[in-house]
């Protein structure tokens, strides 16, 4: 586990819980969670075997579709989808895959697992490594829990109540904590010049997953990540559970409360920070 707090925020088994310290009070969170040891074990598992078959199908050769609207998908996307349905939902769950037909029934089950079976298939099928796997839960329409990998080797995995585990370094081109806020934009809008204003006053990465984004704010490596582009709730369910877990805030930027497993799930924007970022990410807006 690659360690960005201190010590004495961590429990035993390697999670920096959602606890009080008393070295450092104000940097931790203490919600209340029903996630189950159980649950984190079943979500990191599917998180390794899904990466697995993600290299695997990588390695033989992929084909591409692209479904309305443009956007690629893989053979590995839908093959991932069907196990991860498969491994996780137990009776009475509900599910929501950005690959799956969308039962409406969902919204009737108290837990929801989100997913995105390859979050950044673009990145995928260019050869990057800026992809992930994207594994959440939703408790009472709040994202309790989140698993998400890439193939770079950074796995972050928590829940609320329980804290982060992190493993693997990013290819970030900064090693550690900054006077300049860090930030992860989206590679399109970068390309676009969206973020161009802000080069003066932060540095800026551009990621190709939501997911992974969210991750990487999360787990300490970097300060903030938002968009003011429509995103699905399983582009953002998972690292919402890890922000929060961690410390951090999410939010809508254009207004509004973030309300899950809805009938239409998706966010015209969002907005995420690293613990104590809040404040001097939403002057930037």
């Amino acid at each position: 586990m690659a360690s960005r707090w201190p010590d004495c925020c961590y429990s035993t088994d390697g999670y920096r819980r959602a606890i009080p310290c008393e070295s450092h009070p104000g940097e931790i969170q203490q919600p209340v969670s029903d996630v189950h040891e159980r649950d984190l074990a079943r979500a990191e598992q599917a998180l390794h075997e899904a990466l697995a078959l993600a290299d695997s199908h990588a390695r033989s050769g992929l084909k591409v579709e692209y479904k309305d609207g443009g956007s690629p998908v893989t053979e590995a996307d839908r093959a991932i989808d069907s196990m991860l349905r498969e491994t996780l939902p137990e009776p009475g769950d509900g599910w929501l895959s950005e690959e799956s037909l969308d039962g409406l029934e969902r919204q009737d089950c108290r837990r929801v697992w989100v997913v995105d079976p390859i979050d950044g298939t673009r990145s995928y099928v260019a050869g990057r490594s800026d992809y992930s796997v994207s594994i959440g839960l939703l408790l009472d329409r709040v994202p309790v829990l989140g698993a998400i990998g890439s193939p770079d080797g950074v796995r972050v995995v928590g829940a609320r109540g329980h804290g982060v585990r992190v493993e693997g370094t990013p290819g970030t081109p900064w090693s550690g904590p900054s006077e300049r806020l860090r930030l992860l934009a989206s590679r399109s809008e970068v390309r676009r010049g969206d973020w161009q204003h802000l080069t003066s006053r932060a540095s800026i990465h551009p990621v190709g997953s939501v997911a992974y984004k969210l991750a990487l704010v999360a787990a300490g490596f970097a300060d903030a990540t938002w968009t003011m582009y429509p995103k699905h709730e399983w582009d953002v369910a998972a690292g919402a559970a890890l922000v929060l877990a961690a410390g951090g805030d999410i939010w809508l930027p254009r207004g509004g409360h973030m309300l899950w497993n809805r009938k239409r799930p998706r966010f015209l924007s969002f907005a995420a920070t690293a613990a104590g970022k809040r404040a001097s990410v939403a002057s930037l807006f």
